[in-house]
């Protein structure tokens, strides 16, 4: 199909223009002849009847003094040399012939001229326009005054007819007549020209651009991203803007159509993700909840697939990934849908399947990837799988706690030693809260409702706030949950750094806000947040970053996290105080070995174990036990922090007792960060 010729906006504007141009000058020289017929016409009318009447009155003056024939002839004679391009002839009427007789042949004359003939008869004075020249009959009619010579006429009768002839190349035209009879067509033909151009810029520019934003409204109305604007016309700009608009169209429909489907796809592997799968699964749960049918969902995951990923990089990872896709999906049947929800794990929901019909499928899955030789670029790889399963409703009767009891069949799995299924049952009931609280605090990380909440830690001689403790909440409209009641399943679980990592986020920018005004900030460490030191040295970078002084985080670790990895710890500790951070020992005194930390870790602030605070006014050996550790810290020049302070009573004994700084419900609950005030403890 030719391509359809089109022009620029310009050339159209040009050619208009030129258009218009040619346009009105036809127009002028089409009208210029009507023009001048009319000016002529009308000039000669009034330039005629103005020289008749003069030569009337001139002939009539004449008359009544009584002049013969020949001086009446001289007279005309006489109007003829002062006007040489004139001719003025009079011709005497027949009631004039019979009393006085005939000039030249008067009666001839009538005879033979019908316009005298129509003149004499009708007394009408008439303008006959010719080629060159105009002809001017004028009625000479009796007056009172006349019958005094004339006796045979009446008053009314025509005496006789003036016949004055003018050539046109003598015309006189008047300049206000002709300058305003010229405003008058141009103004005319403007008025045309413009509507020709409105017409025509209308049809060729307005219309397709107005088709087009009408079209845009449709889209914006309807979210129907398959319309298109029809690409006809001449001009180029508008056809262009057309056929890209349609481009752009279909730029953002196949855009929209791609994020579609990585809303539901799995990139990689192309199988559904784990939002599209829970959709699947609470669609499965409603329909078996109608038809009082089972079903069940498999958990599967990659046995040490880290191990490949290490060994051979992410690469072949990737391609270990799509293979094991493309073998799921190949043994279940076409009904069931398969996901790919974590990393390495997958998922798949069996509708209508009872528990031992879904063991068996996941039997049958677990040995296919056993026995699948994986021929990849750098040789055969070998894979395993572990696989949790979980029935509706024999283990959970709505879509959330299925997948969380398909977690704790997987976990099972692993920890039996994996590369086998594994299914749940009574006694299973504590790692089912374990995964319930992880899900929780999954949930409150995407959400953004895993916040920190500030507790002060205040001076104990004039209880000033020189600090405030970050604890981790998770919140849920108006009440919170403690980190307490969650964290060792978030530990047991792997999400104790992710909780870290958000809560240390959410503290730095309470900071840079001036929100806590020059108060420290004390941030409690996991022991997936200490053993990771990629992640431990950043954080001098990270505080930079938010223009923080090191100096005023104070990190906190206990006896449970550092002795695992005790010399690694100390070195850490060292670094980074090295840059100006501060370390806090957490719950001293908890543990057998409490008093050999302060030998070889250097820290600045001995938190001291709250249950020694709780019963410190009533029980001496608490009492010895705070005034030793007390002493002890301060010798090695570090501040002890009092935690658990509930009554003014035992505000009092560790004012007494020199403790530096107090904390805890007596003081202040932990806040949000909105609902901070200063507090000055007594």
């Amino acid at each position: 199909m030719n391509k359809p010729t089109r022009i620029s906006i310009t050339r159209v504007v040009f050619l208009l223009s030129l258009l218009a141009t040619a346009l009105a000058f036809a127009v002028v020289l089409l009208i210029s002849g009507e023009v001048r017929e009319k000016s002529v016409r009308d000039l000669a009318r009034d330039e005629a009847h103005q020289t008749s009447t003069l030569v009337f009155e001139a002939l009539y003056s004449a008359m009544r003094k009584g002049w013969s024939k020949a001086e009446i002839s001289e007279v005309i004679v006489r109007l003829q040399t002062a006007l040489p391009d004139l001719s003025i002839d009079v011709i005497r009427g027949p009631v004039v012939i019979r009393q006085f007789g005939e000039m030249s042949g008067d009666q001839a004359r009538l005879n033979s001229d019908p316009l005298l003939q129509k003149v004499l008869t009708s007394g009408i004075e008439e303008l006959i326009p010719g080629e060159t020249g105009i002809r001017y009959l004028y009625p000479v009619k009796a007056k009172e005054e006349c019958l005094a010579c004339h006796t045979e006429a009446k008053v009314g009768d025509i005496n006789g007819i003036i016949d004055i002839t003018y050539p046109i190349h003598s015309l006189k035209v008047s300049l206000d007549y002709v300058l305003n009879t010229v405003l008058a067509y141009f103004f005319a033909i403007l008025l045309l020209l413009s509507g020709a151009l409105y017409w025509k810029l209308k049809l060729l520019v307005a219309q397709p651009i107005t088709r087009m934003v009408a079209l845009m409204q449709e889209i914006i109305q309807h979210t129907d991203l398959s319309r298109r604007v029809k690409t006809s016309g001449i001009i180029s700009e508008v056809a262009d803007l057309s056929e890209y608009f349609n481009k752009l169209l279909h730029t953002v429909e196949d855009y929209q159509s791609r994020l579609e489907e990585l809303s539901i796809r799995d990139p990689l592997t192309r199988l559904y993700n784990r939002r599209k799968f829970e959709e699947f699964l609470g669609h499965e749960a409603d329909r078996a909840k109608r038809n009082m049918h089972s079903f069940c969902i498999a958990q599967i995951d990659l046995d040490d697939f880290k191990n490949i990923n290490d060994t051979f990089g992410h690469p072949i990872g990737d391609l270990v990934l799509k293979e094991i896709a493309s073998v799921l999906v190949r043994d279940v049947r076409r009904t069931d849908v398969v996901a790919r929800v974590a990393a390495d794990e997958f998922a798949v929901l069996l509708p209508e399947t009872d528990p031992e019909e879904g063991l068996r499928v996941a039997e049958k899955l677990r040995q296919t990837i056993t026995d699948l030789a994986l021929g990849l670029p750098v040789g055969g790889v070998r894979v395993t799988a572990s696989i949790g399963l979980a029935s509706y409703p024999e283990n959970a009767d709505d879509p959330q706690k299925l997948v969380i009891a398909a977690d704790v069949a997987l976990y099972k799995a692993k920890r039996s030693g994996k590369n086998q299924v594994a299914v749940i049952g009574e006694a299973d009931d504590t790692t089912a809260v374990i995964f319930s609280q992880g899900e929780m605090v999954r949930t409150a990380l995407a959400e953004g409702r895993l916040v920190p909440f500030y507790q002060p830690i205040v001076s104990a001689k004039d209880g000033r706030i020189e600090a405030y403790e970050v604890l981790a909440r998770v919140v849920d409209g108006d009440k919170s949950v403690c980190a307490g009641d969650f964290i060792e399943s978030a530990e047991e679980l792997g999400l104790a750094g992710e909780i870290d990592n958000a809560v240390f986020e959410r503290a730095i920018e309470a900071l840079a806000s001036g929100v806590l005004g020059d108060a420290k900030v004390f941030v409690n460490l996991s022991a997936k947040s200490l053993t990771n030191r990629e992640r431990m040295m950043d954080i001098p970078h990270r505080l930079k970053a938010a223009g923080i002084n090191p100096g005023r985080i104070v990190l906190e670790i206990t006896e449970r996290e550092a002795l695992p990895h005790f010399g690694d710890v100390v070195t850490m500790v060292n670094e980074l105080r090295a840059q100006g951070l501060a370390f806090a020992l957490d719950d001293f005194g908890s543990g057998f070995s409490s008093f050999l930390y302060l030998k070889y870790i250097t820290v600045d602030y001995v938190k001291i174990e709250g249950s020694f605070i709780r019963q410190i006014v009533t029980d001496e050996r608490d009492r010895i036990m705070v005034e030793h550790v007390h002493s002890m810290a301060r010798r090695f020049g570090m501040i002890t922090i009092a935690e658990f302070v509930e009554d003014e009573e035992t505000m009092d004994l560790l004012r007494e007792m020199g403790i530096n700084l107090c904390q805890g419900f007596h003081i202040s609950t932990p806040k949000p960060v909105e609902k901070l005030r200063p507090i000055t403890a007594t």
